[in-house]
């Protein structure tokens, strides 16, 4: 029996990138996987992926999903009542991966009133408003676990001097929207502690590779099976063990010792076993 095997799961930004590896994982283990973004096929938008695509793969692996189409930078864009349909279709939620996220970076002076809107919305705001809409369920079933996507972007620049990094000099926007988003899930763990549900944030401790052209070095970046895998962990780890987060990735495997897996969990995912990740790409290397 897999490790989400009758449990429902909801994961938002999920047609690409990392929510759709986090999707495909979590049902690879036996949930029933609700999708959301606002590209349900293929087509719908420029940058390649969909919802339709990746319900494909996980209902050909003999998984089950289904997409919800939503538009998480407006208050109208379909997020008001999504908890709700999400269970009328698939059942109680159990699992809540608050994965949609944008950003960019740029000057403080070239950041526009609408633009904060809409990161604030899509990075803090969304989140806010599923988590209030799951958590009097999770409440009463006394059962749950929410993980919020962050960023070490939310982390201070240490200085001066400051490194010239773009999170650095012009992470303002995208990283106080994180901070804040790290912040409320902490607080959120603290409050729900004791009741049975679990409330993490799980940030990449490198670039996740996405792509095949991916513009990064080896040296600075981690797959994207590393980031579902630990997702996973999160998804189903002992609420009153670990809540209150702020994990990174690399860093949680390694410190667990979890094997990572390929998406659908067929075999291990080659060279990214625990001991193999070298402490130097770690935030948070073990101690001694």
């Amino acid at each position: 029996m897999g490790a989400t095997e009758g449990r429902v799961a909801l994961v938002t930004g999920a047609s690409r990138g990392i929510g759709a590896a986090i999707a495909i994982r979590l049902a690879a283990e036996g949930a029933a996987v609700a999708l959301t973004a606002r590209t349900v096929h293929d087509g719908d938008r420029d940058d390649p992926g969909s919802l339709a695509g990746v319900i494909a793969r996980i209902e050909e692996a003999g998984g089950k999903a289904v997409a919800f189409a939503a538009d998480l930078s407006r208050p109208d864009g379909g997020r008001e009542g999504l908890v709700a349909r999400v269970e009328e279709r698939l059942g109680p939620l159990d699992i809540l991966v608050n994965n949609a996220g944008m950003g960019g970076y740029m000057p403080f002076l070239d950041i526009t009133d609408p633009r904060i809107d809409t990161v604030f919305e899509v990075n803090l705001r969304s989140p806010w408003e599923l988590c209030r809409q799951a958590l009097p369920g999770m409440r009463q079933r006394r059962r749950g676990w929410i993980v919020n996507v962050g960023s070490a972007a939310a982390e201070h620049p240490l200085g001066p001097p400051y490194r010239d990094t773009l999170p650095n000099r012009q992470g303002s926007l995208y990283g106080s929207s994180k901070a804040a988003l790290h912040r409320f899930t902490t607080s959120l763990a603290a409050e729900t502690y004791g009741e049975g549900i679990a409330v993490n944030v799980l940030a990449p401790d490198a670039a996740v590779k996405v792509r095949d052209n991916w513009p990064f070095p080896d040296a600075v970046s981690e797959p994207v099976e590393t980031m579902a895998e630990a997702a996973l962990v999160l998804a189903t780890c002992d609420p009153g063990a670990i809540t209150g987060r702020v994990a990174y990735s690399l860093s949680l495997l390694v410190e667990l010792g979890r094997p990572v897996r390929v998406l659908d969990g067929s075999r291990k995912f080659a060279g990214w076993q625990p001991h193999e990740i070298p402490h130097s790409r770690l935030r948070n290397p073990p101690q001694g």
